[in-house]
């Protein structure tokens, strides 16, 4: 079976102050539709890197970037644009919320960029708003939202054109513990529904509830961990202990 995501030898290389900088350094990574997957390591080993190439956010430096058969690190920059919008979703750690449009606009923005009817797309936002259990906040705006309501509208946004895989950069990372279990029955919720999930974290708690763990050190795959009883075990964010 074809992988509905896969890097092949991928490598990024950054210009910092002069000198070269290797943000990876030839990775292989395939992961199967409908998996959840963490990316873990230290800071500076390559996750975010890693994400934003297999989200099309960047391009790399050498290597191959596959998404359900289809090469995409070398589409044009109008066609990566059209893909993120249809097959890919991507939550950021600090949410990337439009400040100015209301919970309910955000959402609904990804649909109207692929041509949903406003009164369809406004529906079709205020029922993924209630199913991550913010919708008495639909009408308020980012500034107006604590951070694990802001992450709830991030990852509304996120799932709304039915993405097959959504990318997310350390959803957690700036959440409180009730606040990140709430956001990581989400992430389950989705994963259940069939869609794959690629999660960076430096939390093992959060990685736990994943399928797979796969490590990065030094820009490279150092570790693959498959976590067979995921689906049967809670973590500690599930179980609401610190």
């Amino acid at each position: 079976m074809t992988p509905i995501l896969e890097a092949r030898q991928l490598a990024k290389t950054y210009e910092t102050g002069g000198m070269k900088v290797l943000g990876l350094r030839g990775v292989d990574i395939a992961i199967e539709r409908g998996e959840f997957v963490a990316i873990m390591g230290p800071s500076g080993c390559g996750k975010s890197t890693l994400l934003n190439l297999l989200a099309g956010l960047d391009r790399p430096t050498a290597g191959e970037v596959w998404l359900d058969g289809e090469r995409i690190d070398r589409l044009s920059e109008t066609d990566l644009a059209r893909l993120r919008r249809r097959r890919v979703g991507f939550v950021f750690q600090f949410f990337n919320l439009v400040p100015t449009l209301s919970a309910v606009e955000n959402v609904e923005l990804p649909l109207l960029l692929v041509g949903r009817r406003h009164k369809e797309a406004r529906r079709s936002a205020s029922e993924l708003l209630s199913e991550v259990g913010i919708a008495d906040h639909r009408d308020a705006a980012p500034a107006q939202l604590s951070g694990g309501q802001q992450q709830r509208v991030a990852l509304a946004r996120a799932l709304a054109n039915g993405p097959d895989v959504v990318l997310a950069d350390e959803p957690t990372g700036n959440l409180d513990t009730a606040s990140a279990r709430g956001v990581l029955r989400l992430f389950r919720g989705a994963r259940d529904r069939g869609q794959t999930l690629v999660l960076v974290t430096h939390d093992a708690s959060v990685a736990s509830t994943a399928d797979r763990v796969i490590t990065l050190r030094d820009g490279l795959v150092a570790d693959e961990t498959a976590l067979a009883a995921a689906r049967q075990v809670p973590s500690l964010l599930e179980l609401g202990r610190p």
